[in-house]
């Protein structure tokens, strides 16, 4: 039995996977393409994928204006990789459109190129066990805003933070299976 309905925005990225994730926590995954799909929603997801393919997609489709609403409204969501640089302030290099929902500077690409990737066993704020995250290209962030709690770091870096309703995460919880982050990011919308 569903408990809510979770947006994932579907422009690019690794939509399917939310999804699944959605599935397993009893919540029902809606695609979001345009700012109609955004209507009673519990929450939303932001998958990873290319930063500045999402945002011109996303421009593109008018959906960016509702986007900022949404989020400013306090509706629950949680972006991975590219979904935290598409939900950022700043970002430290290149141009491209973001929602400036999320009070943090982030460094694109910051862990390496594709063949730097990694996984690693993270110590995560309120998680009684180390989560396993899946680092692609990923990014860090650089500068956190004075109202944004970091949950965790590697290297220094934080890699997951929480502003509010917004959670954000430079990993892939998505391709782990493991549902922790999902749950703790949505779970405020969906009831």
């Amino acid at each position: 039995m569903s408990v809510g309905e979770i947006g994932i925005v579907a422009l690019q990225g690794d939509v399917r996977e939310h999804a699944h994730l959605v599935r397993t926590l009893g919540w029902t995954p809606r695609e979001v393409r345009q700012p109609d799909d955004l209507r009673g929603l519990d929450g939303l997801v932001f998958p990873g994928g290319e930063s500045t393919t999402i945002a011109r997609l996303a421009d593109r489709f008018g959906l960016v204006e509702p986007l900022r609403e949404a989020i400013g409204g306090g509706l629950p969501t949680l972006g991975t990789c590219a979904g935290l640089i598409f939900l950022s302030s700043e970002v430290t290099e290149g141009s491209q459109v973001l929602l400036g929902v999320l009070d943090v500077t982030v460094q694109r690409n910051a862990f390496g190129r594709q063949n730097d990737s990694f996984e690693a066993e993270v110590d995560v704020k309120g998680f009684d066990t180390p989560f396993h995250a899946v680092f692609i290209r990923a990014p860090w962030v650089e500068r956190v805003g004075p109202h944004v709690e970091v949950l965790a770091e590697v290297e220094g870096h934080p890699v997951l933070v929480r502003d509010g309703s917004i959670v954000a995460a430079a990993f892939h919880p998505e391709l782990t299976g493991d549902s922790r982050v999902h749950k703790m990011a949505l779970s405020m919308g969906a009831a």
